[in-house]
């Protein structure tokens, strides 16, 4: 199978009733079932330890011991599977994953939204170790700069915004304290207004403010997505729909994005498309999300239900074709909201965060 981008035209439309089993299109449940049996062989290869991405051609897992960035994504998909197939075994086993996460509940990393929304929003009784998660965050929230910092954890200066600490957040924060929350991601949504070309990281010094970085590069299409699902993950809290009218900015026309739009020959991301598609079916725009999520399972899924064509780090030349954890996560996800999916009480609305009273 190989990489490439799929176009189209953004369509005018306008905010649609969510999406269900009876108007699901016939492709959507053999894709989603697909996906899942792939969670099942990954879930044997693996053990105890994360997968992050996948070779193309073998289907071998490279692994972390401790889930990184990404291990709520293997957590939500584990539980995905459980919600699909009822078993109590799969259910046992989605528990063991996300109790390994508690680790990173205290790392100083805005990486914990995507840890811990991820990881425990489709799970049935992980509330202590969101909720935790969630206080840790709150505690982090640096009230000068109006966000949590994306923290030392992996490296790099403390007091940095990076668009992928913001996804997830928004609603793990939420849960807590909804002003912050907003706050996060107005923040972020400023600093990208302000640059031209747009930038998806930035440095704060004192006394000297906010000084963009140069990596991500300007053109990485996986910032674009990132910002929509935050906006979307946004919408449900009381003003939290002041964000929708940015929406339009982060579209653009193609169905599955190259990595870096300053390279349109060269790599696409799948995982940049699937994270569009959850977006935008949380913001109501169901035709342009069907769309996006034919091209991935027409072009890019596999019969064994592996997405390949992701690209982690184009500039860093690290799995740019490669099936990445987070793209099997959100192609899932979305998947499961377009049929409908319930399992045992699947939350319908991944963007209803449950949050906190206003303090």
């Amino acid at each position: 199978m190989t990489a490439r981008t799929d176009e189209g035209t953004p369509p005018q439309e306008d905010r649609q009733a969510p999406p269900g089993l009876a108007t699901a299109p016939s492709w959507a449940g053999p894709a989603l079932a697909r996906v899942l049996a792939r969670v099942a062989v990954t879930r044997t290869e693996v053990g105890d330890r994360f997968p992050l991405y996948a070779d193309p051609g073998t289907g071998t897992w490279r692994t972390t011991a401790r889930g990184s960035w990404t291990g709520g994504f293997w957590a939500g998909l584990l539980w995905l599977r459980a919600r699909y197939t009822g078993d109590a075994a799969d259910r046992a086993v989605a528990r063991a994953c996300t109790a390994r996460l508690a680790g990173w509940a205290e790392a100083d990393t805005a990486a914990r939204g995507l840890i811990f929304w991820y990881g425990t929003a489709l799970a049935d009784d992980e509330p202590s170790l969101r909720d935790r998660a969630a206080r840790a965050c709150l505690n982090d929230f640096v009230p000068e700069l109006g966000l949590v910092p994306w923290g030392s954890a992996f490296g790099g200066p403390r007091l940095t915004a990076r668009v992928d600490g913001v996804p997830g957040m928004v609603p793990l924060l939420a849960t807590a304290n909804p002003e912050a929350a907003l706050s996060h991601l107005w923040r972020h949504v400023e600093l990208w207004l302000g640059a031209r070309p747009p930038r998806w990281s930035w440095r704060h010094e004192p006394g000297a403010g906010w000084t963009a970085c140069a990596d991500p590069p300007p053109g990485w299409s996986r910032g674009r997505a990132w910002l929509l699902l935050s906006l979307a993950e946004a919408a449900p809290l009381a003003g939290g729909d002041e964000f929708l009218d940015h929406v339009g900015r982060l579209l653009t026309e193609h169905l599955v994005p190259p990595a870096d739009f300053a390279h349109p020959g060269g790599p696409c991301d799948t995982s940049a498309a699937a994270v569009t598609a959850l977006a935008l079916l949380g913001l109501g725009h169901r035709d342009r999300a069907v769309a996006v999520l034919k091209a991935l399972v027409d072009n890019h899924l596999t019969a064994d239900g592996r997405l390949l064509d992701g690209c982690y780090d184009l500039a860093a030349e690290t799995a740019v074709r490669q099936e990445l954890i987070w793209g099997d996560f959100f192609l899932a996800y979305a998947l499961a909201v377009l049929t409908g999916l319930r399992g045992q009480d699947l939350r319908p609305d991944p963007f209803a965060a449950r949050a906190a009273p206003p303090r």
